[in-house]
This record gives structure tokens, C-alpha cells and sequence, in this order.
């Protein structure tokens, strides 16, 4: 019953559609920042997407994955808030929400330097787009940290939900998650 009640949750929270990354007007720069992955859908699931990859595929070393996507993503904050930008951003990232799922579901083992990397670099694209949206006027370390915490937090959350699957014993279910979190970065895709 539980895992029927998980299920429904989560499939819940994929079909939401909120408006991609879009933050209120008049908040401060670490709210703004915080507010940006958790109101997008995009983002939100990439990063939870590779917590639960993380935690499935390398549950003693499931920090690795997480730790070179939020440096990726500190990176093209950084270049994004100072104008740099890079062709296929927004593909990019739907890819990464396809990539990361798949890999969780089929349980993609890749070698510690590898998943940092590879993390890295769809951080990295993520973090250009947050860099690139950052409003005028707020301050960008506060923006930053921000969408740190707030990317820690989702991973967190990808994290756990791996970890708990492993120690259930179902660790079909969190395969079943990076399937429906894949299915859930092609229906954003098609739309």
C-alpha cells in the first residue's frame, strides 16, 4: 500500500506544470535564487534525478554525483550571470532530466571521476540558465547561494529515496522513479 501511495505522489508531482524557473517579483536575492530550481519543473527533477542515480548506482559514494553537479552548476552561474551563454541550454537540460533518469532506472554504473564529470557538465548548463534569469538588482552571491541550497536540498531528496529503496529491498522502486522522472523529461520535451 505504501508503494501504491509513493507511486501516486510521484506521479502527481511529474505531471504538475508550473511555470518553468519562473520566480516572484520583489523577493530577496537568496529567496529568488532558492526559488528558481524548486519552481521549475526542469530543474527540479534533473536534480532529483541524480541524487536518486547517485544513491541507487553508488550508495557509499553517492555524494560524488551531487558535489560535480552543483560545482558545474556554480560554474555556468557564474558565466551566465556575467553573460555567457551556450547553444542548446534549454535542450541540454531536458536531456539531462532523460539521461539522469534512465540511468537510475537501468542502475548505469560509471566509474566515481565519470559521474562527477558527466554531472558536472549538465550542471553546468543548469547553472547557466539560472545565471542567465537572475533579475537585476538582487545580489548575485545571495542568488547564488540560493539556488545552491535549493539544488542540495532536491539531490537530498533523489538521495534518500534511493537509499530508502536499497534498504527496502525495492530497489525496483527507485528504478521505477528514474523511468517515470525520464518519462517525465520527455513529456516536458513534447510539450
Amino acid at each position: 500500500m505504501k508503494l501504491n501511495r509513493l507511486l501516486v505522489a510521484l506521479a502527481a508531482t511529474l505531471a504538475a506544470t508550473p511555470a518553468l524557473a519562473h520566480t516572484g517579483h520583489g523577493a530577496s536575492g537568496f529567496v529568488t535564487g532558492m526559488m528558481h530550481p524548486l519552481t521549475g519543473t526542469d530543474h527540479l527533477m534533473a536534480m532529483v534525478a541524480v541524487g536518486l542515480w547517485a544513491a541507487l548506482v553508488a550508495p557509499k559514494l553517492f555524494w560524488v554525483a551531487p558535489a560535480g553537479f552543483m560545482g558545474g552548476m556554480l560554474a555556468g552561474g557564474i558565466a551566465g550571470m556575467g553573460g555567457f551563454t551556450l547553444p542548446a541550454v534549454e535542450p541540454m537540460i531536458a536531456g539531462s532530466i532523460i539521461l539522469f533518469g534512465i540511468m537510475a532506472a537501468l542502475m548505469v554504473r560509471l566509474p566515481a571521476i565519470a559521474a562527477f564529470g558527466l554531472a558536472a557538465v549538465f550542471g553546468a548548463f543548469h547553472g547557466i540558465a539560472h545565471g542567465a534569469e537572475m533579475p537585476a538588482g538582487i545580489g548575485a552571491a545571495q542568488y547564488a547561494a540560493g539556488f545552491l541550497i535549493a539544488t542540495a536540498l532536491l539531490h537530498g531528496v533523489g538521495i534518500v529515496a534511493g537509499l530508502a529503496s536499497q534498504r527496502m529491498a525495492v530497489a525496483r522502486l527507485g528504478r521505477v522513479a528514474g523511468g517515470l522522472v525520464a518519462l517525465g523529461g520527455v513529456a516536458l520535451v513534447a510539450s
